[in-house]
């Protein structure tokens, strides 16, 4: 029998089901996020309340990604549903938290938003391969 672990400080949803720690299944708000018709979702929570794990979780569920995130929903609420199949995996998402950007001046802090922005980008980098994006559009990626 092997013990779980508890998910001290962990936000990445993917590591959390990866490392077999503990986790309360809210995949089901994949689907309230799916069926409300709201055009803006706010998030509202105190610290430590699991904003970032539940935007990583979406992350993970929506995103078009090389590599099948599919295995991570197994045995959870919203495998059960029929919006699982329509949109697991369909979409390019851009993700950016900045939880990590903690310095004591400007000058830092700027170049950690940097480098956020710049890892997602690079990210997507894909896109430019395919005929997805117009050609001004491809002309603003690359700025």
């Amino acid at each position: 029998m092997t013990t779980k672990k508890i998910p001290i400080g962990l936000s990445d949803f993917k590591k959390l089901i990866e490392e077999d720690c503990y986790y309360i299944d809210k995949t089901k708000y994949i689907k309230d996020v799916i069926k409300s018709s709201s055009e803006i979702l706010l998030l509202p929570r105190p610290r430590r309340f699991g904003k970032t794990l539940n935007l990583s979780m979406l992350r993970y569920f929506f995103e078009n990604s090389k590599e099948s995130c599919k295995a991570l929903f197994k045995e959870l609420e919203i495998e059960k549903h029929e919006v699982f199949e329509l949109h697991q995996g369909k979409y390019p998402v851009i993700f950016l938290t900045f939880k990590d950007v903690k310095h004591l001046n400007w000058s830092d802090c700027l170049n950690g938003l940097k480098s956020v922005v710049y890892y997602e980008y690079a990210r997507h980098r894909y896109l430019m391969e395919k005929d997805t994006l117009f050609p001004e559009e491809k002309n603003i990626f690359n700025k």
